[in-house]
């Protein structure tokens, strides 16, 4: 039999204007938008809040924090892939990208990354597959130029893989976001508890990768990106210089641009950008990079990522819905545009015939509260 329900006395946020009606599901589609603030029988009344697609996540590293939630802890994954997903779900997120580093450094050096790609890639795949999860989760390999195992480690990734993003990742020390030698130092031995002569090796160990490695890496990196079936992403591009490379890689996709003139060169070649919620809800990056704030008022922001904070997708949106004066144009930088971007042809809109993922939120003050969600037609939230 088919199940209906239908979501009455909302604000409908479409892509280009916010109606007041009602949206009907049957199922797992979307089948009916019908004007007005009658709230037939049996109907869930929405009291006025938005009911907004669900949320798409591009870019997140969130399940690093689950699977190591302290220091040398590692967490049982298949509960941090759970409690990962029950996050997502509870801040409006249906459709995820979760982000894996493929691009290993296994000598001995203080340099040091382990690989794990390929078993935690099977490791969502299985609780996918099983059914313990709420949203629907894709993979976004971060190809880190500077190792020493990126081609094979994408040669174990086929196009039954979910892959819907690859990314360029150059972290060679001194450039893209991390130009500022004393910030950089501070971040890494901050973060690992390097000392400064393990720094030193650090850097000259990456530096020396990516002369030895790094145009093979990027070559492979573009060649897996179309056997993939995917979408070829940049990283933290700060010259017009680089941004004319990555367009040269066919990249389309523009992740966290570091500078306005980036940005600008971005814009001019019709590459997609993407900023970091927490950049724009924090008011500046972390880094020290521009202001996701200042791109938007330059119209050169399209997608925003919730990065390390599941919760500043949504609150990031409803803020540039109140930069703009357009709450539908903020929500569209979390939802028709990345799915427009990366190709995904069933959500992101309400729209009859798309996937019934729908996110119900109020504002109090300017704080979004998420109400109900709503993935694939089934309630997760």
């Amino acid at each position: 039999m088919t199940s209906q329900t239908i979501f009455a006395n909302a604000k409908i946020v479409l892509p280009d204007e916010v109606v007041h009606g009602a949206v009907t599901i049957e199922d797992t589609l979307i089948t009916a938008i019908d004007p007005g603030a009658t709230v037939p029988a049996g109907a869930i009344d929405c009291e006025g809040d938005f009911l907004s697609p669900g949320l798409i996540e591009l870019h997140t590293d969130n399940l690093e924090r689950h699977l190591m939630p302290r220091p040398k802890v590692d967490w049982p994954h298949d509960a941090a892939i759970v409690a990962h997903d029950t996050e997502l779900a509870g801040v409006g997120i249906t459709t995820v990208f979760d982000a894996l580093r493929v691009g290993s450094i296994l000598s001995k050096s203080p340099s040091r990354y382990p690989r794990y790609a390929r078993k935690l890639a099977d490791e969502i795949e299985n609780m996918r597959v099983r059914g313990a999860l709420r949203i629907s989760h894709h993979l976004h390999l971060r190809a880190e130029v500077c190792s020493e195992t990126l081609p094979d480690e994408l040669s174990e990734f086929g196009p039954d893989d979910r892959v819907g993003i690859v990314s360029l990742m150059d972290h060679t020390p001194g450039q893209r976001q991390f130009r500022d030698m004393e910030k950089f130092e501070a971040y890494i031995r901050g973060k690992r508890g390097m000392s400064a002569d393990d720094f030193q090796t650090h850097v000259a160990h990456l530096t020396d990768l990516r002369a030895r490695l790094g145009t093979l890496h990027e070559e492979a990196t573009v060649s897996a990106t179309a056997r993939l079936g995917a979408t070829l992403a940049s990283h933290d591009d700060t010259t017009a210089a680089q941004v004319t490379t990555s367009a040269g890689f066919g990249v389309s996709v523009a992740e966290f641009p570091t500078t306005l003139e980036a940005a600008q060169a971005c814009r001019d070649r019709h590459i997609q950008i993407i900023m970091g919620a927490p950049n724009l809800v924090r008011g500046g990056s972390h880094s020290g990079n521009i202001a996701a704030r200042s791109l938007a008022e330059e119209s050169l922001l399209d997608v925003l990522s919730s990065d390390y904070v599941p919760a500043a997708l949504l609150k990031g949106a409803v803020k540039l819905g109140a930069i703009w004066g357009d709450m539908a144009r903020g929500l569209a930088t979390v939802t028709c545009n990345p799915a427009a971007g990366i190709h995904l042809e069933d959500r992101g809109r309400i729209a009859p015939g798309l996937r019934a993922d729908l996110t119900r939120f109020c504002v109090i003050g300017d704080a979004p509260i998420v109400r109900g969600v709503w993935s694939n037609g089934r309630r997760v939230s």
